[in-house]
Formats: C-alpha cells, structure tokens, sequence
C-alpha cells in the first residue's frame, strides 16, 4: 500500500485519502437500503468510537508531530502547537455560530448558528458537514508534511489517519441517513443527503495540503489547528450528542475502543 501511494504527488495522495473517508461515510449511509430499524445504543456506542477517534488522531498524527517539527526553531517548542491548536478551536466556533445546523437528535428549534427558514434535512447534512472539515483538513496537512520532507511526517502516519478517520465516518453516514428515513424520506434520497455530507472532506483535505506545500514554516500551526479543530468538535457536539440518549456507558467504551484502534493504527503504521 505504502509503495502504491509514494508514485503519486501530495494533492493526489491527499484526494485518495479523503476519497476513502467519503466513501466510508457513503457506504454508512447505505445502511438505509437494508432496514428500516434504529439501534441507538449501537448509534450512541459508534458517536463514542468516532470521538475517541478524533482524540487520538489530534495527538498522535497532529499535535506530536507538530511539537517535533518545532524543535530547534525560534521559539519555544510548545508555542506552535498551542498557538495552532487554540487557532482551530476558535475557527470551529465561529463556524459554528455562523452556519445553521442541527445536532443528531435535536428538535428543529435547537438548531444553531444564523437563524434561517432551511428544511430540517439541510441542517442535519450541514451539522455533520461541519464536523467532516477538520477532518478533511487533517488528512490533507498530513499529506502536505509528508511532502513537504519533515522527519516527524510519514506517509503510512498519514494513511494510518485517513483509515481512522474513515472507520469512523461509517457511523456518521448511517447517523445522517436513517434519522432522515424515519422521517419518511425515501430511501434513495436519504443515502443521498447521507453521503453529501461526506464530500466537504476531499475539498477541506486539498486545501489543507495546498497551504502546508506553500510554506513549511506553517506546518506545525497547520497540524495543531487541525487537532484543535477536531477536539473542538469532539467537545462540542460528538460526546454530547452520543450521551443525550442516557446510553453513556456504552458511549463511553465506544469511546475507549475508538481511542485504542486509532492509537493502534498510528503506532503500529506510523
């Protein structure tokens, strides 16, 4: 796998990867083809594995190799990676308070962000919308450093993110796509709106890449806002949402299991 992606340049490798986290996220919401049934528990388990997830790709393939790539540089080790992290975090809320969106299981009038007449189905795409940017992000400043030749960056780290963040996008497509289908949407248009919510990845995870290539000075806040940008949206609507229907226990080792498997991942391929 590893020789198969070093023949390509780093927008290519960054399209591959997000390519596959989208179509994790499209093969989710293809559940609605074969049944009609809603295990929230299960749900609520798989918002836990996401979580711990995210958590551990913001340590392990971002902010610790953001840390090393500022060793012997101007500035403290740590600035970077705290300056770049908090960065991400303020992004993700300002996002969050200007795009309109509606957390799973949320009524209509809990939706967020500027107040607007949009139709429930366009809130939920956009909630899961907005918490697949940093991932894409991720995937593709990770690319980025790999090309860019820092030491702390690896191609099978990368690929070793983009599988992760994968895995995890299966419960989310599945989480778009069958709330919308007891709803009384069709099947076909609920896999739809499903996988849409997948696609802002591979655009976020370019641009990502592009603005790491163009300077490599940047590419420790890039990492770090990155990671920030994910612990945001853990924090913020992933733990919550997986806990709002009282199944914390099995949120929680969801969460543990998640963590496991991407430290595993990053470890081992890494």
């Amino acid at each position: 796998m590893i020789s198969f992606f070093e023949q390509f340049n780093p927008i290519v490798q960054t399209l591959m990867g997000t390519g596959f986290t989208w179509f994790m996220t499209a093969l989710g919401a293809g559940v609605v083809f074969f049944t009609n049934r809603y295990n929230q528990k299960f749900m609520d388990g798989m918002l836990g594995f996401a979580a711990g997830v995210m958590i551990a790709a913001s340590f392990w393939s971002l902010l610790a190799p953001a840390i090393a790539m500022s060793e012997g540089g101007p500035l403290p080790v740590w600035v970077p990676a705290v300056v770049g992290f908090l960065l991400g975090g303020v992004f993700l809320r300002l996002t969050d308070k200007i795009l309109p969106h509606l957390h799973l299981g949320a009524s209509i009038d809990e939706a967020e962000g500027v107040k607007t007449n949009w139709h429930k189905t366009t809130l939920l795409v956009l909630a899961i919308t907005l918490h697949n940017i940093p991932e894409g992000l991720a995937i593709g400043v990770a690319f980025g450093a790999v090309a860019a030749g820092m030491d702390s960056a690896t191609l099978p780290g990368a690929i070793a993110l983009a599988i992760g963040i994968g895995i995890q996008n299966f419960p989310e497509g599945t989480a778009v796509s069958m709330p919308l289908r007891r709803e009384g949407m069709s099947r076909l248009k609920s896999f739809w709106y499903g996988q849409v919510s997948g696609l802002p990845e591979p655009i976020a995870g370019v641009i990502g890449a592009m603005i790491v290539l163009s300077s490599r000075a940047i590419l420790p806040y890039a990492l770090a806002f990155a990671a920030g940008a994910m612990i945001f949206v853990v924090i913020e609507e992933v733990i919550p949402e997986a806990q709002r229907n009282g199944n914390n226990d099995i949120a929680t080792a969801g969460g543990m299991i998640g963590f496991a498997v991407m430290m595993t991942l990053d470890v081992a391929l890494g």
